[in-house]
């Protein structure tokens, strides 16, 4: 699929070193090494510094000195043969072999965020870092797909945490000829712009496009000259706070989004709604279908027939919901058209009774009820999700919804030391993970990697993550005006020889991660054991609106700094795509003890587990089907305590209990070379059992055949919607 797009900057290089500007304008370098090495060796400050080809390439270049470097010339020539075939070549990928005929057009992907890198700063955590790895892995496979969001130039708030433990938000300013981004084109190469009608004006938006691999990501931009400059900031944050201004972003999704695939010639097979926020694609569709001279009842079977959603979260604050009144007045207008010919009209009154919730509250319009009433298919994001969502959804969803569980896209977030390892001895092959018969079934070889090598890769990535993580503390401490000589401690924290626990995600108040504070003095006991000692490291943010979560960080930064825990508990400001690859690459232990079910998934502890990680978890989310009782432990058991207090209560006792009878002898109990080698069997389980089936190559599978495959069939599936 090729989509006209120029570059957002301009910079000159060599002839020679032209194929560079190809390389940088594709995310393809996020997960091939080789690629994100080339670029360090042009600029090794540069590319350190920005982690980001594009102000590496548009900044000062010795380019004569590396023209004249055969090393580096071949490199460059390898790598660019590796990207032209890579991009060149799908149709031996297992969704050309199997399904190639069988759609007409792409498939259309929606999502609110997408977390490729953290050079593009348009995610926030779980859903936006998904819908990347989903991205990558559609294009590892060749599966035609094409990917529709939103460009927000102050991205998500970067994260302060002040002497104090507060979290400060700043939100930075993306200007696009320094991301790795193209500006799309229309049918005379001019750049692409779509309009989106408001009650009173027209709004615009520009349409860029990030390319992951084969995978075209479309994302639309308000911030342009045609818009009154009170529309411009529309795209500009993610997950605002006000409820209009977020209404008005998710109109630019879901209605400007068809406009420009539409815009583009492209007819998908299948829509997909990777969460609510897209919903309104749904009301254009039929829209149009009206427009075209279908009967408002003929639209919504047209539209439902080839829509798929996906949910991901049973928290009500996830599912989003605006007032009636909000969506008739803002969003009315649109959708109703003005009763000229061709303009169509879907009368509101039945959008809204398409998305009345659960509660049946008629002054609310329920995206996530909306969406699934008006799709063929629905999924929920593990196994214990779907019982969850289809009880909680019970009498809206006129389908079962499946439960289909998440992955990770291995080849990310595998930590380089233990890729290696595990292709040296497994014959495994990450950049191409498929049901090829030369590489099938890898994991079951990961006995042939000798003890000593598995050690020593795990070790390395605990001793990157050490130098890393004591830089970040410096500057973190610095700020907060801590003396020379604490900084000076700084180099001497997160010993890799001492058992390493993370916790690193969103800081909503059911995940309770303070949980590990339940018992400050046995905590302190188990931390500061002269033969068994443990050091904890924690990141994430909570949303600038959840002053609990807010309320949460204060809490451990306040309990890291406590004499008791201080110099074994640290807290890391800022979490993003980097920190995380890090943390799952480089921690001994996963540890998640949110409150069941409200968990949807939780793919960092897949992340965790591919590096041989061992999770410490609640059985819930991807957990609940993942521990197999010798890959890591299980905190409690699957029945739950109406008593908030007393389940958190039994919950931190069982945690102590693994931690002091299970995993520390397991960890700390060594043979003649020096090695645990009880605790290297769980790192072999913990890779043999997860690193396939939690990968997203295996979720794109199940996508495909369970909900890709019958929304593209002519028949369409499920009950008639209420009030269609």
């Amino acid at each position: 699929m090729h989509i006209p797009a120029s570059p957002a900057a301009q910079f000159n290089l060599p002839p020679r070193l032209e194929g560079l500007r190809r390389l940088a304008y594709n995310l393809w370098w996020s997960w091939h090494p080789r690629a994100r090495i080339l670029f360090s060796r042009i600029d090794a400050a540069g590319w350190a510094r920005y982690r980001n080809p594009i102000p590496l390439l548009s900044g000062p270049v010795a380019w004569s000195e590396l023209l004249e470097n055969g090393r580096f010339m071949a490199e460059y020539e390898s790598v660019m043969r590796e990207f032209d075939t890579y991009m060149a070549n799908g149709q031996d990928h297992w969704f050309s072999r199997r399904h190639g005929s069988k759609l007409d057009g792409p498939i259309a992907y929606f999502c609110a965020e997408y977390g490729f890198h953290e050079s593009l700063g348009i995610y926030s955590g779980g859903l936006g870092v998904l819908a990347g790895d989903h991205m990558k892995a559609a294009s590892d496979m060749a599966l035609p797909l094409i990917g529709v969001g939103l460009l927000y130039r102050k991205g998500y708030f970067r994260q302060n945490i002040d002497a104090d433990g507060h979290q400060e938000h700043a939100y930075p300013d993306y200007e696009p000829s320094h991301l790795p981004i193209l500006r799309a084109l229309d049918r005379v190469g001019e750049p692409l712009t779509v309009s989106v009608q408001l009650p009173d004006r027209e709004l615009f938006a520009a349409v860029w496009m990030v390319q992951v691999g084969r995978v075209p990501v479309l994302l639309l931009d308000t911030d342009v000259p045609d818009n009154d400059d009170s529309d411009r900031p529309i795209t500009h944050m993610l997950y605002v706070r006000g409820r209009e201004m977020r209404l008005h972003q998710e109109l630019v999704l879901g209605v400007g989004g068809v406009r420009a695939l539409r815009a583009l010639d492209l007819t998908p097979s299948v829509w997909h709604l990777n969460e609510g926020h897209s919903a309104f694609l749904l009301a254009e569709r039929a829209r149009e279908a009206v427009a075209g001279g279908s009967t408002l009842d003929e639209a919504w079977t047209a539209v439902r027939r080839n829509s798929v959603f996906t949910i991901h979260t049973p928290v009500s604050a996830g599912n989003e919901r605006f007032d009636a009144d909000l969506v008739r007045r803002i969003a009315g207008p649109l959708l109703e058209g003005d009763g000229r010919p061709g303009t169509g009209g879907v009368k509101l009154d039945t959008v809204l009774g398409l998305g009345l919730g659960v509660e049946q509250d008629l002054s609310q319009f329920d995206m996530t009820a909306f969406s699934l009433r008006l799709t063929n298919g629905a999924n929920a994001v593990s196994q214990l999700h779907g019982q969850t969502a289809n009880a909680t959804w019970q009498g809206v969803a006129p389908h079962e919804i499946l439960g289909l569980t998440n992955g990770v896209h291995t080849p990310t977030w595998l930590g380089q030391p233990m890729r290696d390892t595990l292709e040296r001895y497994t014959d495994a092959d990450f950049l191409a993970m498929d049901d090829q018969p030369a590489r099938a079934r890898f994991w079951e070889r990961i006995g042939r990697v000798p003890d000593r090598e598995l050690w020593e890769a795990h070790q390395r990535q605990k001793l990157e993550l050490a130098i890393f993580a004591r830089g970040r503390l410096r500057s973190q401490f610095a700020r907060h005006g801590e003396a020379p000589s604490a900084l000076e401690e700084l180099e001497h924290v997160l010993d890799p020889n001492i058992l390493t626990i993370g916790f690193a995600r969103r800081f909503a108040t059911y995940k309770r991660a303070s949980l590990l504070f339940t018992d400050m003095d046995r905590l302190a006991r188990l931390i500061w054991s002269a033969d068994r000692p443990v050091q904890i490291v924690f990141a994430g943010k909570a949303h600038p609106a959840d002053r609990p979560g807010q309320g949460v960080i204060q809490e451990i930064f306040g309990r890291s700094r406590n004499s008791k825990l201080r110099g074994r508990v640290f807290i890391l400001e800022d979490y993003d795509i980097r920190i995380g690859r890090f943390l799952v690459q480089g921690v001994d232990v996963w540890l998640n003890n949110p409150r069941r079910p409200l968990e949807a998934s939780g793919t960092s502890g897949m992340k965790a587990a591919a590096n041989g990680v061992l999770n410490l978890s609640v059985l819930d989310g991807w957990w609940d089907e993942g521990y197999t009782g010798d890959n890591g432990w299980a905190i409690g058991g699957r029945e739950t305590n109406p008593d908030e207090g007393a389940q958190d209560w039994a919950d931190a006792q069982d945690l102590y209990r693994i931690l002091e009878q299970e995993l520390l002898p397991a960890y700390y109990e060594r043979d003649a070379e020096g090695l645990p080698e009880r605790y290297l069997q769980l790192m072999r389980n913990s890779i043999a059992s997860t690193i396939w089936r939690f990968s997203t190559t295996r979720m794109l599978h199940e996508y495909v055949e369970r909900l890709y495959l019958p929304a593209a069939a002519p028949e369409p599936r499920g009950n008639a919607a209420p009030g269609a």
